[in-house]
């Protein structure tokens, strides 16, 4: 296995030296000696290469013994819809064991770590609070501390960098929203992870054993586009800027886009006028029953738009001010699914102070407090 080790790093070397930035697993001289002879279960999807190669066949070809494969939100391969449930099964290239870690079974259980020394967790974010990956790496993390098994998180760059929205409160916790952080947090997955243990996030006193692999050529503020689409309804640069602003109208009759080829860069509905106008279908990949499916929607595009530098709740006012002027009954016809904003915003005041009439100036007035604690915090876990 030494020798295939070392061929397999030649030419990663080889691949990968003219990129100025280099992910924690793309840096396999670091990685591989912490993990030879060990028994390794990934927590991986679509998101996880190394180089163009996935990280399950890169390490599997290299002889390391890899048990089983957790599979976050959309699946090992990305592929599934938002929300959807993702099914256990094998790996038809390895013939690994793919264990579902979305739906009812969030958190890997003992009998599923048995036979595991250590647990890899490399999975892109997108820097928003209520993209679930970050909620499955905290479940990795506490189930890993309870069974004394070792993470190790290959680090990637933050491609929304910024600081910003309501800090979410213990009353809202739910699995789009688990720590108490910004709507933009403002870290890796690897300072995520070193906050959760540093903070005590885990409960019961619990620490989980962890190790970090830093990515390295890259520091805060600095853009960085996404080789590989996150999940299927974040296609490209433009979408994931958005996406924390425009993830909120998930929780109302406003339309995001999901059904058509430019998800997160739309926002409309049936019931508002304006000249631009699109119509969501089934799509299979991203979403096969989308809301207002086969219905004409009018409202915003934001494709070619500059996106905020930051959470931005702008377009909810903007589009609930034209339900204002469009329905007899804004409040109930705009939040359809208000404590699913809620949970989404991590606190009821954005939603309410929306219904108060008050600027966006005034509602984010509220949020100063926390976040200037949060930032405290976080500076106590910046890698780069």
């Amino acid at each position: 296995m030494k020798n295939r080790t070392i061929l397999f790093l030649c030419s990663l070397f080889l691949s990968l030296h003219a990129s100025a930035i280099r992910t924690g697993a793309e840096r396999m001289e670091t990685l591989l000696p912490r993990i030879e002879n060990k028994r390794v279960s990934l927590v991986v999807n679509q998101t996880s290469r190394c180089g163009n190669t996935h990280l399950l066949d890169t390490l599997y070809n290299i002889g390391i013994e890899i048990t089983k494969v957790f599979a976050p939100e959309h699946g090992f391969r990305g592929e599934a819809d938002a929300g959807a449930t993702v099914k256990d099964g094998k790996d038809v290239r390895t013939g690994v064991p793919i264990i579902s870690l979305y739906g009812k079974n969030k958190k890997p259980q003992p009998a599923q770590l048995a036979g595991t020394d250590i647990v890899i967790f490399d999975i892109q974010d997108v820097g928003a609070r209520f993209y679930t990956y970050i909620s499955t790496l905290y479940y990795v993390m506490q189930a890993c501390a309870e069974e004394g098994k070792t993470v190790i998180v290959l680090d990637r760059p933050n491609p929304c960098d910024y600081v910003d929205g309501p800090v979410l409160l213990p009353e809202y916790k739910s699995f789009v929203g688990l720590l108490p952080i910004p709507v933009l947090h403002g870290c890796t997955v690897g300072e995520l992870a070193q906050m959760i243990n540093g903070e005590g996030w885990l409960g019961n006193g619990l620490t989980c054993p962890l190790q970090v692999i830093a990515a390295e050529g890259w520091k805060h503020g600095q853009p960085y586009s996404l080789p590989v689409r996150p999940s299927p309804n974040l296609p490209n640069d433009q979408a994931i800027a958005l996406y924390a602003s425009l993830c909120p109208f998930e929780g109302t009759s406003v339309s995001v886009g999901r059904g058509t080829e430019y998800p997160f860069q739309v926002i409309g509905s049936p019931v508002i006028k304006d000249s631009f106008r699109f119509m969501p279908r089934p799509l299979k990949g991203s979403d096969m029953n989308p809301l207002h499916k086969n219905r004409y929607c009018y409202g915003k595009d934001l494709r070619h738009a500059v996106p905020p530098t930051g959470f931005s709740l702008k377009y909810v006012l903007e589009l609930y001010r034209c339900y204002q002027t469009s329905v007899r009954n804004p409040e109930k016809e705009f939040f359809t699914r208000p404590r699913w904003f809620d949970l989404l915003m991590g606190t009821s005041q954005v939603r309410l102070d929306i219904l108060k009439g008050k600027t966006e100036e005034e509602i984010r007035a509220a949020w100063q407090k926390g976040l200037a604690d949060y930032q405290t915090i976080r500076r106590k876990y910046l890698l780069y």
